[in-house]
């Protein structure tokens, strides 16, 4: 018998039904551990803001790059908050986000790397990780990107997709293999109902984990980098699943 997607929810619905269930629970918590510059954060967002950022980065993409369905969007980021809300944005407008080295050759460039959304030459959008910056330092070495924090707060609250993507529509795309509309969200039967889910690792599988997460009405608390407090922010956190690599 030929494989059938999946009856659970288009991401986008999927979104809709958290801000349903309750707009105004934490449904990201992001730590950051890597000796860099945004060494230290913890975000925390509730559903309602989550949604704010995804019309945002939605309305950008629909807008200024014309995405739909068919579109390809490269998802040039580290496992972070930003590149939760940038493929959440993807999938609303129906489009398939590429990870991995073929991102850079996608329709739509979103990376945090100056110099690669300098070579991209089609749509790019410039990130800066950082979660309180007003601009990119770097954005005068990208002239053709979008300034992702300068630009992304003029960009409307709401969003409303010009096409909706078919279920068989490719919505990920990576180099072990593509993953269709109706196949992307999978909850996990062992989290059971509405988890706090640890996460960290590869993009994908942080990106993966929030669906399976959501789908099962939970949160995640993503962290990248290792600490020595993991242990105690497990606990400060009520994790009930650690689904870390």
């Amino acid at each position: 018998m030929a494989d059938r997607p999946s009856t659970q929810p288009l991401p986008a619905a999927l979104l809709a039904r958290l801000l349903a269930a309750d707009s105004a629970r934490p449904r990201l918590t992001w730590y950051d551990d890597e000796p860099d510059a945004t060494a230290g954060e913890r975000i925390e967002l509730s559903g309602r803001v989550l949604a704010n950022w995804v019309s945002k980065a939605a309305n950008l993409l629909q807008d200024d790059a014309a995405a739909e369905p068919g579109t390809t969007v490269g998802l040039d980021l580290p496992a972070h908050w930003r590149s939760v809300y940038w493929a959440l944005a993807a999938w609303s407008v129906g489009a398939t986000v590429v990870l991995g080295e073929s991102a850079t050759g996608a329709d739509v460039l979103v990376t945090d790397s100056p110099e690669r959304a300098a070579a991209h030459g089609r749509d790019t959008v410039l990130v800066t990780l950082a979660a309180l910056a007003r601009s990119n330092p770097r954005a005068a070495e990208a002239p053709g990107a979008v300034d992702e924090a300068r630009e992304l707060s003029t960009h409307g609250d709401t969003f409303s997709p010009m096409a909706d993507p078919e279920r068989a529509d490719v919505a990920l795309a990576t180099e072990a293999g593509d993953t269709a509309y109706g196949r992307l969200v999978m909850p996990e039967t062992g989290w059971g109902e509405a988890p706090r889910v640890a996460l960290r690792g590869p993009v994908e599988r942080v990106l993966r984990g929030c669906l399976s997460a959501w789908a099962a009405d939970g949160s995640v608390v993503i962290m990248r980098g290792e600490s020595a407090r993991d242990a105690e922010r497990l606990a400060s956190e009520a994790v009930t699943v650690d689904a870390r690599d």
